[in-house]
Parts: C-alpha cells; structure tokens; sequence
C-alpha cells in the first residue's frame, strides 16, 4: 500500500497505532508514560525536569546515510534513533524525549514506513526514550529528522554537568570505549554484495545496522569526573581533530592500542587498523580525562581501553603513531565530511 493512498493522517493513526498509543485525544484518555499531554494536539507536553537540558538532532537520507535496498527498514529506524542517543551519552547525559520527521516521497509503502517505526520503538524502549510524535511531509527521497533532548546533573557549583570537546588537558589519557572500525567493516561487506553467512560477517553488519549507545558509560564517566568526549560518528582521527581544535592541544594515539574486534580482522587482515582509524558510524565514546577518572571506569560493564594522552604541541594536531613512536601518515583528513565526501 502506498503513503499516497491512505493521506498522511492516515498514516498518523497507522503509526500511533504501531506505538501502541492513542492519536486523537477524547474526554477522560490518558496520555502515554512519559507525555502529560500526548498526540493529536499542536505538541505534547512532559513534566517539568530537575538539571539541564540537552538537544541534539540528525538526519538520514537515503542514498546518502543508508542503502534501502540492502538495509531492512527496521534497522533503518534504530539507526535513525541511536546515532541521536549516542550524542547525549557523549555529553553525559540520559536521553529523554524524541521528536521524528519524516519525509516521504510520493510512491513510499505504508509497510516500509510502519517498519522503521518498529525499529524507533525497539530503540527508545531500550535507552528509555519516549516518542512524543513529530511531523511528515511529502519530499523527493526519503528522510527521517530525529530531535533528542536529555537530562544533565547539575554540578555542585552550580551548571550542568556534561563532558565537552573543548576540555581535554596536556597530560589527561585518552580511552575508549569498545571496538572500533566495525561498523565500516560491516558497510564494506554490504556495498560489495559479500557472502554475509559467517558469523564474522553478520556481527559486522549488525555493528552498522544497530549500534548500541553507551549512556551509562557516559553517564559514568562525568560522575567519576571526566569533562571531555566525543562520540565516533566521522571516525576516529577526524573525532579526535574536533577535540584537538576544540581544546588548542596535541593528541597522541598509539596504532597498536586501538581495540580492533576478532571478526574485524579475520574479515579485513591487513585493513583493520584503517577502518578503525578513518572508517566512523562506530558510535563508541572517547573519553579523555586525569588518569584516576579514566582508570575508574576501566571495570564498567562496558569494555574502556586506553589508547593515548593529551600532549603539548604548538597547535591543534593528532599524531597515530606505531610501535616505535613514529608518526603513521594518513592519506586524508581522516573521516567522512557531509560536502567534502562524495
């Protein structure tokens, strides 16, 4: 069935439904958990919220953030959630309300729709996000727009406690959290129509199609005291040069401490290390911190590895080096730029 047929408050009710919520108020309904006031109105309205808000937004476009013709709508639909949740854990903070936009081309199916909402409910009931409605509008290809907020603590001083990229200091170590270059391993595979029986290759696809946030890793962090991070969403190098420029400092990366995945490089002997570098979409945090902070978080529940320090240097730079303390060159800026890329 095509979007076209039913309208788009057709679609409304077919996705509230999905959500299973009501989406025209009526005397005496209750709004969903979460929503004071819930859909149907010109906004929803929540409950009044201790400590400061955080916003991030994103948005993927088909052709451009994700294939539709290799990626299950379901999958689509997490993504377009988690990779919004993975900005607030980088801050610190606990993802709260999302608001979804849509847009639609003309001849889009109610069932692809009503599948990437499947997966939007898989992913805010796993990190405790409510869906508080948004907008659709018909388009020439296919996007979807998700505004996040989130919750920070307030610092004893007064202001919020989150971790910023403008933070780092000559001497903090630099960590991070699980394996990284994956998710480009898993696009690779799919780009290429490679055999995705082995267990190596689905896990890889499956770091591309569903990462997993790390909130409570984040929020451990700026409460054992760290007040710098990043999520790796461009890549590593090109992460690490936003806090290098944020910070005015040199960052020191050991190639041979980056935490690479089994199936990384059985899938990808040789490759590895460059994926992880340049490759992005991991959506694991860096962290950078005094070494007491850092090392506190060394037995959370997920896995932290130190791969570097904040060094002096005369202007913003990030050096990979190897095993002997040599620079690796790099062939490019290190990661994916929107306008820069093709």
């Amino acid at each position: 069935m095509r979007v076209s047929e039913i309208g788009e408050f057709g679609l409304i009710k077919l996705l509230a439904r999905e959500l299973g919520v009501q989406y025209l108020p009526s005397p005496g309904s209750k709004a969903p958990p979460g929503l004071l006031v819930g859909l149907g109105d010109d906004a929803v309205v929540t409950a009044r919220q201790e400590g400061a808000l955080v916003w991030t937004t994103d948005t993927m476009l088909a052709g451009n953030h994700f294939l539709p013709e290799l990626t299950a709508w379901p999958d689509i639909g997490w993504k377009a959630l988690a990779v919004n949740v993975s900005d607030i854990a980088a801050m610190g903070a606990t993802p709260h309300l999302a608001l979804v936009t849509l847009i639609l081309p003309e001849d889009a199916c109610v069932e692809d729709v009503l599948a990437l909402y499947q997966g939007l409910k898989e992913c805010a009931e796993a990190y405790g996000v409510t869906l508080g409605g948004g907008d659709i509008v018909r388009g020439p290809v296919f996007a979807v727009t998700v505004a996040l907020s989130g919750r920070a603590d307030e610092a004893r001083a007064g202001g919020p406690r989150v971790m910023t990229r403008s933070a780092a200091r000559t001497g903090d170590v630099i960590a991070v959290s699980g394996y990284l270059g994956d998710s480009a391993g898993g696009l690779r595979l799919l780009q290429d129509g490679a055999d995705l029986a082995s267990a190596a290759a689905l896990y890889l696809r499956l770091a591309h199609e569903r990462p997993q946030p790390s909130v409570s890793l984040g929020r451990a962090a700026v409460r054992a005291g760290v007040r710098c991070a990043i999520d790796v969403s461009d890549g590593l190098v090109q992460d690490l040069g936003h806090i290098a420029s944020a910070s005015a400092a040199g960052i020191r990366v050991e190639a041979n401490r980056i935490p690479l995945s089994n199936a990384l490089h059985e899938t990808f002997p040789g490759r590895a290390l460059g994926l992880a570098l340049t490759g992005g979409e991991d959506y694991e945090l860096v962290l950078i911190g005094p070494r007491p902070a850092i090392e506190s978080l060394l037995n959370h529940d997920t896995t932290v590895t130190e791969i570097g320090q904040v060094v002096e240097h005369d202007g913003p730079h990030v050096a990979v080096v190897d095993e002997t303390g040599r620079e690796i060159p790099l062939p490019h800026a290190g990661g994916w730029d929107h306008f820069a890329n093709p």
